[in-house]
């Protein structure tokens, strides 16, 4: 057996895919159709695209309801109920909160308490109605703005390895810029296994951790942030009270679905280290790691892994 990959572009981030294979033709040929099927989803739900479902859905908030597949209204659904578990520290309305902050690591000037006030208006999950049986959405204020880059790249990857597990390939990955999903085992038939990388250092591990029928996400500060006063500021976005995050720089779940550890990343970092470890304590099958301004490692109870260097 061997190991074929192929890397492209796509959903804004740099993806791999990887698959354990005895024949290159078949192989290339699964390859392909993984990246397909992520470009597919990418012009689904892709705010950047203007005839994306989603760039429609935005385009009428507050005035009309949009038709859409019932894949993206089945995504908005699970989108809500993820916000819901977590008390609206995962939020896929954020977007007019992010358009007030620029992260480019350079001096920032923080945006009047009024203009966050007008923002926070337009933000909130129960603001978007859902008709699953007419597969209509609803934006019910004008200005609002959903954004899916927080989960559409774990299902992308969910949605890929479903289909080549459903073609009996016995082992693959999907690299979405650091955040993998893994089935099956690797050429040597080992289990999968993925670093932690060091938040102020991205080329050391810190640790590793097995990866079998698993997904891991990190949500960090590593390209996006800014000091403020001394204080060193996430572009991760509180949607509570609409302020970037300080305190941690990294968050990393591991769940047995690529999505859900996609948005629960997202969703911890807003939390905070103690009220997120609890929460993830909670959770069936999910696991966390949180590093802190400080580089102070925090683990839920019951995560296995291997010390590198810390």
């Amino acid at each position: 057996m061997n190991r074929f990959k192929r890397k492209c572009r796509l959903m804004g981030c740099s993806f791999e895919l990887g698959l354990i294979a005895s024949d290159a033709a078949i192989a290339n040929q699964y390859l392909e159709q993984g990246i397909r099927e992520i470009q597919r989803i990418e012009n689904l739900l892709s705010e950047f695209k203007p005839d994306s479902q989603i760039s429609i859905i935005n385009q009428h908030a507050g005035e009309a309801t949009v038709h859409v597949d019932n894949e993206v209204v089945q995504l908005l659904h699970r989108s809500q109920k993820i916000s819901s578990i977590s008390n609206g520290y995962f939020d896929i309305t954020v977007g007019p909160l992010k358009k007030l902050f620029r992260f480019k690591n350079e001096a920032f000037v923080f945006p009047a308490k009024h203009s966050i006030a007008k923002a926070l208006k337009k933000v909130g999950y129960r603001k978007i109605s859902i008709d699953p049986e007419t597969n209509s959405v609803k934006l019910n204020s004008k200005g609002m703005h959903i954004s899916l880059a927080a989960i559409g790249k774990g299902y992308a990857a969910d949605v890929v390895r479903k289909m080549w597990k459903e073609n009996n390939v016995i082992g693959g990955y999907i690299d979405a810029s650091g955040d993998l999903t893994a089935f099956g085992h690797d050429e040597k038939g080992e289990p999968w296994k993925i670093g932690i990388a060091n938040p102020d250092n991205r080329n050391e591990t810190l640790l590793t951790i097995p990866l079998h029928e698993a997904s891991v996400a990190t949500s960090g500060d590593y390209e996006q942030h800014f000091i403020h006063n001394g204080s060193r500021y996430s572009h991760n976005i509180n949607p509570k009270d609409g302020k970037p995050i300080k305190g941690i720089k990294s968050v990393s779940i591991v769940s047995p679905s690529a999505e859900l550890s996609d948005a629960l990343a997202t969703a911890v970092y807003a939390m905070g280290i103690d009220k997120g470890l609890s929460f993830l304590n909670q959770l069936p099958k999910t696991h966390g790691i949180i590093i802190d301004d400080q580089n102070k490692i925090f683990f839920t109870k019951q995560l296995h892994y291997e010390a590198v260097s810390i």
